[in-house]
């Protein structure tokens, strides 16, 4: 049974532990996972640590599977990781859109996420959920140590 709910403060460390694999797949090729290792890993620990009530979490047959967060309470996406191991299975994509419901029954009309240019199966993810790319820019990213291009979707809710 698939269950979608708020992160408890005290899996913190279970959900950076997912986040943290979950991004050493999506850089596989990009860069060196192994030497970025523990600044991504201090950075998802912060991230969760501050942010820890702006996230839902899947659990499936009482697993945490993965999770996503809207940092800043509005209608933009700053988080969704799914581990590897529970990838396709369709969790992602439940997870997208209790999100998108949440942030509908709030107000917000348009649904915004980022991901680095180069993830192509997270931009084909989101694109097949109905977002359409918006833009694209070069940024730092924390957890890769280095600038990025970023690219932009939204969706209208």
């Amino acid at each position: 049974m698939v269950v979608i709910r708020h992160a408890r403060q005290n899996e913190i460390g279970l959900l950076a532990a997912i986040g943290l694999r979950a991004w050493a797949k999506a850089i596989a090729g990009l860069a060196d996972a192994a030497r970025m290792r523990d600044a991504a890993e201090s950075a998802f620990v912060d991230f969760l640590t501050e942010h820890w009530l702006s996230v839902l979490l899947i659990e499936e047959e009482n697993q945490v599977c993965g999770w996503a967060a809207r940092e800043d309470l509005d209608g933009t996406i700053s988080d969704l990781w799914i581990d590897p191991a529970a990838q396709g299975m369709g969790l992602g994509r439940a997870l997208l859109a209790d999100m998108e419901q949440r942030m509908a029954a709030e107000g917000f009309d348009v649904a915004s996420a980022k991901t680095h240019a180069q993830n192509t199966a997270a931009v084909a993810f989101f694109q097949s959920a109905g977002y359409r790319v918006k833009w694209l820019s070069t940024a730092y990213s924390q957890k890769l140590d280095r600038d990025m291009e970023f690219i932009g979707l939204s969706k209208e809710l």
